[in-house]
């Protein structure tokens, strides 16, 4: 019989706790899906490099029904294309303040703050990372940021910070084994990333 390996991460019984409440994931882009650096071309074409094992945890999670949201400043085309691809429904780009977007959003979806998370790497994330249940910052993040999250992950943005969150969030449902159970026995579905 094959033996599902957890995650190699520590949480704390507290986050777990709190991962447990979560049906709303939001991200930052710049810093948490990628790695924070702006490539730009002659031609002003913008480019960012995603990292596909976040995007498959991304899918894992909205598989056994946790949501996934962006909340970012910038504005770009890359990230409309990564976001189709992901299924992810709720985008927000170009905001210049996030946190009026997230009270938008929760209201709108009925959700307490508790039951949201928020992954962020500078400090213009701290606003909403104050507000939601979960705060999680990536390895990378600014030290400010780092203090006043639940969580850092293992990884940097861009490096499979946003893959960690999301299995730390299903295994704190209880989701984990089931999900990669399907990967071990065949039916993991198509590749996604």
């Amino acid at each position: 019989m094959n033996q599902i390996l957890a995650p190699s991460f520590d949480v704390t019984p507290k986050v777990l706790a709190l991962a447990a409440k979560v049906k709303l994931l939001l991200f930052d882009v710049d810093g948490v899906l990628t790695d924070g650096r702006l490539v730009i071309g002659d031609d002003g074409q913008e480019y960012k490099a995603f990292n596909s094992l976040d995007g498959h945890g991304i899918k894992m999670l909205q598989r056994n029904g946790v949501a996934a949201g962006i909340i970012t400043g910038r504005t770009s085309e890359v990230v409309k294309h990564r976001v189709q691809d992901l299924d992810i429904k709720y985008v927000h780009q170009g905001c210049k303040e996030k946190l009026p977007v997230y009270r938008r959003l929760i209201a709108e979806l009925k959700l307490t703050p508790e039951q949201t998370a928020y992954v962020g790497d500078d400090v213009v994330d701290l606003p909403i990372m104050l507000q939601v249940g979960l705060a999680i910052a990536v390895q990378s993040a600014h030290p400010l940021v780092k203090k006043y999250a639940h969580w850092v992950t293992p990884s940097n943005g861009g490096y499979g910070a946003a893959r960690e969150a999301c299995e730390m969030i299903l295994c704190a449902q209880g989701s984990y084994h089931a999900e990669m159970q399907k990967y071990l026995s065949g039916h993991g579905g198509r590749a996604s990333g």
